[in-house]
């Protein structure tokens, strides 16, 4: 008999799970279940425009794709097409590696005004999410002010600041482009609580905001340490050196005569984003870092803007059908395992954390777990779902739908640029027509 797996979410977590599960078991047959009618998730959706390399995961990813023994069931919605129950009663084992595609809450007074809006939904409006198509957000303001010190707060930083021509060879929507051209921005304010020496940015990611043609990167000398101190991680330690180096030669070169400028500031905790309807400034506490935790000093500033963009973390949603700790974002499991032929992966089983990478061992661990304990029970696996899916007349989109929406994308782009995304699900359906 053949060993059938459901592995709902096609983001890099999914699809590790899926090419562990197809290694270990070379016989079974794996189905690949997304929301959406595109593939790849947060690879697609959440990687920056202008880091097409970093987009090249997705070839690997292809390659498991059209391995003969798996299939994709694009544009299929668990809970709203098919239940958990159903999977599991048509599968041997399923993997849940729906991630966590939602904004933390920030926390402070005043994050419900308009022109608030969380990193997740920001990128997901630059990136062409078909969620996020509509958002229009304010940006006829010259400030905005982006809460976080991490790869993500640069990522919007650089994208509002970048020109079309350095955008060229990007997948960046025209209708994102416009917005971003026909926007008075003119300073981007990147707001950490903690120090630099405590920011998660990457060396790779925060040098390039010194290669920006209209746009300076600015730094206060008088946040930087002389040094980075010991470091006990001799990698992290390199990191850090790295970064040091990076912000230093900003202060040496200044705001420079462009037009533009980010501004890194570091030990200011928010407080209250102030203003009516809408976000006019953001009230900042400086802070001081004790034993890694920032702490307020009773001296207060504010920064006006109109836009503020907050990038400190994602969360994932409870998944129908599983348990879910409210207070971390997670699916309860047993190292990846919830219950008898139930797995999660990535995201929605360890929290918002770590690379691409991060999520390969999930995966395998998942693997693991189903080597070990579920055996082929003769269930109809995909046969099943597609009965389903039909009776219900659900216009699944299969692999070799997608691979013909992303042939009208390429063909559609503008060169250099890879691809001109559809940003609506009926664009990609009709695509297929």
């Amino acid at each position: 008999m053949t060993l059938n797996v459901a592995v709902v979410g096609t983001g890099p977590a999914g699809f590790y799970a899926a090419d562990a599960v197809l290694k270990r078991i070379p016989d079974c047959r794996v189905d690949l279940i997304d929301r959406l009618p595109t593939p790849f998730g947060l690879i697609r959706f959440g990687v920056a425009p202008d880091h097409q390399t970093t987009k090249k995961i997705m070839r690997a990813f292809d390659k498991t794709a059209r391995e003969a023994q798996c299939r994709f069931f694009g544009n299929v919605e668990l809970g709203r097409d098919v239940s958990l129950d159903e999977l599991r009663a048509n599968y041997d084992a399923v993997i849940i590696a729906v991630g966590a595609g939602n904004d933390r809450a920030a926390g402070v007074p005043g994050e419900n005004k308009k022109g608030v809006i969380g990193s997740a939904t920001f990128v997901g409006w630059y990136n062409a999410h078909p969620d996020f198509r509509d958002l229009n957000p304010p940006l006829d303001t010259k400030n905005v002010v982006v809460i976080g010190n991490g790869n993500v707060a640069i990522d919007v930083a650089r994208v509002l600041v970048k020109t079309r021509a350095e955008m060229a060879e990007a997948d960046l929507p025209e209708h994102v482009q416009a917005a971003i051209e026909r926007s008075p921005i003119t300073d981007v304010y990147l707001v950490g609580r903690r120090g630099p020496m405590e920011a998660k940015f990457t060396n790779v990611e925060l040098r390039e905001m010194g290669e920006l043609t209209h746009a300076a990167a600015v730094v206060d000398p008088r946040q930087l340490p002389e040094a980075v101190g010991e470091v006990e991680d001799e990698r992290d330690r390199r990191l850090k050196q790295k970064n040091l180096s990076t912000l230093k030669e900003f202060v040496e070169h200044g705001a420079a005569a462009k037009s533009k400028r980010v501004h890194f500031v570091f030990f200011a905790a928010p407080v209250e984003i102030k203003g009516g309807d809408r976000a006019e400034a953001v009230r900042f506490e400086r802070a001081r870092v004790e034993n890694g935790r920032a702490v307020g000093t009773g001296e207060f500033f504010e920064i006006p803007c109109g836009l503020v963009i907050t990038a400190i973390g994602y969360r994932s949603l409870p998944v129908a059908g599983l348990p879910f700790d409210a207070r971390n974002h997670i699916v309860p499991s047993r190292e990846g395992c919830v219950s008898d032929g139930l797995y999660v992966v990535g995201w929605i089983k360890r929290g918002p954390s770590g690379v691409i990478s991060t999520n390969r061992p999930d995966g395998a661990e998942a693997a693991e777990h189903i080597v070990a304990n579920v055996k082929p029970a003769g269930k109809a696996g995909r046969d099943a779902l597609a009965r389903l899916l039909a009776e219900r007349k659900v216009r699944v989109v299969s692999y070799a739908d997608w691979q013909k929406i992303e042939a009208a994308e390429i063909a559609a782009a503008v060169k250099p640029s890879p691809r001109r995304k559809f940003t609506t699900i009926p664009e990609m359906l009709a695509a297929l027509t």
